[in-house]
């Protein structure tokens, strides 16, 4: 990444979700609670997953994942976030930006992998549940974890070493409270077609075919649903993947009102504000969505707070 003018900072500003200074102290705790929450409520669901031997099949392997990455998600935006406002200190430096940027791609990109590979075990729990066990087998739910996390971290090794060769100048300002891809692209002072080319491949490979295969995966649950002849089966099957539905709804749902927003308003600041929907919000819904919604993971998590309040270790020493 090159700085052009290099007798200042090199450093971005982000401009945050407001300026008004006496709107700090309240986007400082709400974000703080929102963020802790997130942390808690995804490490609870994954403590509960991994210490419960009820859950160790595919569908919470693969939540166990979507925690873990959720909680990265957040915690690549917010912590810089909540130093910034603290602060009242708007800048980022160019190192810090790559590996924001970086961190964000890959996270987003596994949620998106997660909700798929969730979407394809769902469709082979309710079409083909003879041949689940043989399908759905740890080597393979294992092995689809892994090629996700290894073509996302090639695709955003990419973006960052196109975003390298940009040129930009010293203290310039980003629309947004986190160094957003295309944010940081718009203020570039030197030609970006390349980067914009290979962000709307990018785009395809980690948005689109994973959007694809998730509407193939439920358009053929449908179908099977449809051809169940007892009403009480077919509710009972749904119910299954009755959670995983509204986390999809959610995220793709929250990322397309953004879309949909910021090509009709073309305003940064607004669709900064709609992006803590999908960065922040999500997150932090998902343990409630995929645990409310869930007898099994809501008695892992009551059998695993149990064990917590009533644990040996945190007894006092009663010995005379």
């Amino acid at each position: 990444m090159k700085v052009e003018n290099c007798t200042g900072v090199a450093q971005f500003l982000l401009m945050g979700l407001s300026e008004d200074p006496d709107l700090q102290p309240i986007l400082f705790g709400l974000f703080l609670t929102m963020y802790l929450v997130t942390v808690l409520g995804n490490l609870l669901i994954i403590l509960a997953v991994s210490s419960d031997s009820h859950l160790h099949t595919p569908m919470y392997f693969f939540l166990s994942n979507l925690s873990f990455v959720d909680i990265c998600f957040t915690s690549t935006i917010v912590p810089k976030m909540l130093v910034n406002i603290q602060t009242q200190n708007k800048g980022i430096s160019y190192t810090e930006c790559l590996t924001q940027v970086y961190f964000f791609m890959i996270f987003m990109g596994m949620d998106n992998f997660l909700l798929t590979v969730m979407a394809y075990d769902r469709f082979v729990a309710i079409c083909h549940p003879l041949r689940y066990t043989l399908l759905m087998n740890p080597p393979l739910c294992g092995f689809l974890v892994l090629m996700s996390w290894i073509i996302i971290f090639c695709v955003s090794l990419i973006h960052i070493l196109l975003m390298m060769q940009l040129t930009f100048s010293i203290g310039t300002e980003i629309s947004h409270f986190f160094c957003e891809l295309a944010e940081v692209l718009k203020v570039a002072i030197s030609d970006t077609l390349v980067n914009n080319i290979f962000l709307y491949v990018a785009t395809v490979l980690i948005v689109v075919f994973p959007a694809s295969g998730i509407i193939f995966s439920y358009s053929h649950i449908v179908s099977s649903l449809m051809k169940m002849s007892s009403t009480a089966s077919r509710y009972k099957a749904f119910s299954t993947c009755g959670s995983h539905l509204c986390g999809v709804s959610l995220f793709y749902g929250t990322g397309l009102g953004i879309y949909l927003s910021s090509a009709g308003t073309h305003s940064s600041h607004e669709s900064s504000v709609s992006s803590v929907m999908y960065t922040v919000v999500t997150p932090m819904l998902n343990p409630f969505i995929y645990s409310l919604r869930n007898k099994n993971v809501k008695g892992a998590l009551g059998r695993l707070l149990s064990r917590a309040a009533f644990c040996p270790s945190w007894a006092p020493n009663l010995r005379t």
